[in-house]
């Protein structure tokens, strides 16, 4: 059939060409391609990025990109991407101190050794990132460090909220479960030996979202806000899995998104230990909700805890009452006040009360009258940050005086105080008889809560159970953190001598408002989880020290960098730095190179580009772009036109061209791109910005010409 089929038609072809009296003549039509495909096709004509760098002639040039580790590791997409156009790479996280460095102090460096084992394979180098900064830190782990040593008081009592919850007897009033959860009972338990019984919850599937299948532990009395809890329980499931929780008023009666945090379980038991703050958003709850909806297994749970409990070794326990001032002024311009019934005239009262404050600070006590603010005053109050117990005398010289008032204008933090007792002599009536605050506040007068004051579930004092707290000296801080620092530095740094030949040593060490000064965390009014400013303790040679560290515990031949943001921005803090450097090396250390990380717009000011370049130049060091990416006028992806595509594309050649041209040969270490592809909405890097030199679905960009051409022109 086929064959014949061939024949007819060449058949009919034959016949209509024979049959035909006009001449054949072919038509000349043309079509155009589209332009958005002729420019791709411009793009894509071009060859790998680094084949543009003449190795002859730049044998040492590293021309980089920064990855993320796992993605590198499993020899992915991005993986071929990296190694075909980058011959050097930069972890963008896992070489910092907070992923390597657990809470006891080790470090964790297998996956550090996964990645020099590919990266060498693939004939890239490792480009070392970072060993002493002020972010990316365990901070968790070193502020324990220079914690003050307490000699612990009392123990405060604790009380468990949630009884049988052994899972030796069925204990129904503690737990249920919804539709989608199956409980059962295992006599496989968390004991010793796996003896006793354990409650066994399966979910047989996938469900649409993880609070399809829930667990619930009910307890009593209900949260408040500022109490303290801490559950505590022994949990595995038949696969690795990891479910939240959620605080509901009762079993599913939605409160709050999150309660004790995620839990991670493993086929082996572990111990699931997790202490919260209530916040107004879990007040009232009386139930947890364990969301296992997501991982179709067997979960088992055994001998859950919930304990309430107040400040380690404060006596009483309870309730107290806090005040927060933001700023300092004058001291009467923030108050706290009780009402009491008017005292007599010249005779002496005593003040006994508990108190502590955030910081340490002055605040003042009185008493006064309401008719005229006269006052006898109890004097100056020295508040520590544990709690203290202050007894205080006055004798009054007015028959006026019907007002207790706490002074509080020229501390800039958070009072606490509890226990308060005002007494006639040494008699033990006690004038303000309500003041331990397990009952409230009370209006104006009474205390009175409002924005930034009320009360607070951290009481203490007066039970000769408060703990002493010892602070470390300046001088102990100083070298246990040095200490720290050589710890991490010196292990680091041996472990990856056979594959990391050049560190970030130091990073982003000058301040931004003052810019020949170091950063500093002293006086921030908050600091990040991840923050620990080395120099607060170690002072202006902390990098002295890190540099000396980093030489003698690498390879001799090793670059170390020290490295910093917006010196292409502050012409005074690309001085200040070239000043610290030379500072660190008058004091015996090395410093090899700078690194400028360049996280610019299409509209940064290309002569403080090139007044940048030419001031390191003048340094006589290695210079590194080492983060460079570009944003386009604080637009988003989804907002950006072709002409904004071109004007980015001229930027990044510019910066690769003058980066050559000014830098001298013998001073050029290479150049790092920061964002390969463009950054996700939900990236935590310039979310959702079109920095990089390919599209998120990695299709190049007119910036990779750009580059390219940069390279090429060089």
């Amino acid at each position: 059939m086929k064959q014949y089929y061939k024949i007819a038609i060449l058949g009919f072809l034959a016949t209509v060409a024979l049959g035909s009296c006009a001449k054949y003549e072919t038509l000349d039509y043309k079509v155009d391609k589209p332009l958005s495909i002729a420019n791709q096709e411009e793009i894509d004509s071009y060859k790998s990025l680094k084949s543009y760098i003449d190795s002859v002639k730049y044998p040492n040039f590293k021309f980089g990109a920064a990855i993320n580790l796992s993605e590198y590791v499993s020899k992915g997409v991005m993986y071929r991407l990296i190694n075909s156009n980058f011959n050097d790479i930069t972890a963008g996280y896992e070489m910092k101190h907070s992923s390597i460095v657990r809470n006891d102090g080790t470090l964790n460096l297998t996956n550090l050794e996964n990645l020099y084992k590919v990266a060498s394979a693939a004939k890239v180098s490792v480009f070392g990132h970072t060993l002493a900064w002020h972010s990316g830190q365990n901070a968790t782990y070193l502020n324990r460090l220079i914690a003050p040593r307490i000699i612990p008081g009392a123990s405060v009592p604790t009380w468990d909220l949630v009884t049988g919850a052994n899972f030796e007897t069925d204990a129904a009033t503690n737990y249920s479960l919804n539709a989608n959860a199956v409980p059962s009972f295992t006599a496989a338990g968390a004991g010793a030996g796996g003896t006793g019984r354990a409650l066994q919850v399966t979910n047989a599937s996938v469900r649409t979202n993880d609070y399809d299948a829930q667990f619930f532990i009910r307890f009593s009395p209900a949260v408040q806000v500022g109490e303290k809890y801490e559950l505590k329980m022994d949990v595995r499931s038949d696969v690795n899995a990891s479910y939240s929780t959620q605080a509901h008023v009762t079993p599913g009666a939605y409160k709050h998104w999150d309660f004790f945090g995620t839990i991670s379980s493993t086929p082996t038991w572990t111990n699931y230990t997790r202490q919260i703050t209530v916040t107004a958003d879990m007040a009232t709850s009386g139930a947890i909700a364990f969301n296992l909806g997501k991982t179709a297994t067997s979960f088992y749970f055994d001998n859950i805890t919930l304990k309430k409990y107040n400040e380690k070794g404060s006596g009483n326990a309870g309730y107290a009452y806090f005040a927060t001032n933001p700023a300092a002024i004058n001291f009467w311009e923030a108050q706290f006040v009780h009402d009491i019934p008017t005292l007599q005239n010249g005779q002496e009262y005593t003040l006994k009360f508990a108190a502590k404050g955030s910081i340490a600070g002055n605040i003042r006590a009185e008493l006064q009258s309401t008719s005229n603010y006269s006052s006898n005053a109890f004097g100056t109050i020295a508040l520590t940050a544990g709690w203290k117990e202050y007894t205080m005398k006055v004798t009054t010289t007015a028959a006026t005086r019907n007002r207790l008032v706490f002074s509080h204008g020229d501390y800039a933090g958070t009072v606490t105080i509890d226990n308060v007792k005002l007494m006639l002599g040494d008699g033990p009536a006690n004038l303000i008889p309500t003041s331990d605050f397990e009952t409230g506040t009370g209006a104006w007068g009474g205390w009175g809560p409002n924005t930034s004051r009320g009360r607070t579930a951290d009481g203490g004092g007066f039970g000769g159970a408060l703990d002493q707290i010892i602070e470390k000296t300046s001088a102990e801080k100083k070298l246990i953190i040095t200490n720290a620092m050589k710890d991490f530095i010196s292990k680091y740094v041996e472990f990856s001598k056979d594959y990391v030949k050049a560190w970030d040593v130091v990073n982003e060490p000058m301040d931004d408002g003052r810019p020949y000064e170091l950063k500093t965390g002293i006086g921030r009014s908050s600091i990040a989880a991840d923050e620990f400013f080395w120099q607060d303790y170690m002072g202006k040679d902390y990098a002295v020290e890190a540099f000396k560290l980093a030489r003698l515990y690498g390879n001799p031949t090793d670059i170390h960098f020290i490295n910093d943001y917006n010196l292409e921005y502050s012409m005074d803090k690309c001085k200040g730095l070239i000043e610290y450097v030379k500072y660190i090396e008058s004091k015996g250390a090395k410093v090899d190179g700078i690194g400028t990380q360049m996280h610019i717009s299409t509209t940064s000011d290309k002569a403080k580009i090139e007044e940048m370049f030419r001031l390191l130049a003048a340094t006589g060091k290695l210079i590194k772009v080492s983060e460079l990416d570009m944003g386009i006028n604080n637009k988003k992806t989804t907002a950006i036109t072709e002409e904004d595509l071109k004007v980015q594309q001229e930027m990044y050649k510019f910066v690769v061209e003058k980066y050559f041209e000014i830098i001298p040969a013998a001073q050029r270490y290479g150049i790092t791109i920061w964002s390969p592809l463009d950054s996700p909405v939900n990236s935590f890097w310039r979310a959702g910005e079109p920095i990089g030199l390919w599209t998120e679905g990695m299709i190049r960009k007119p910036s990779y010409m750009g580059v390219a051409e940069g390279l090429k022109n060089k």
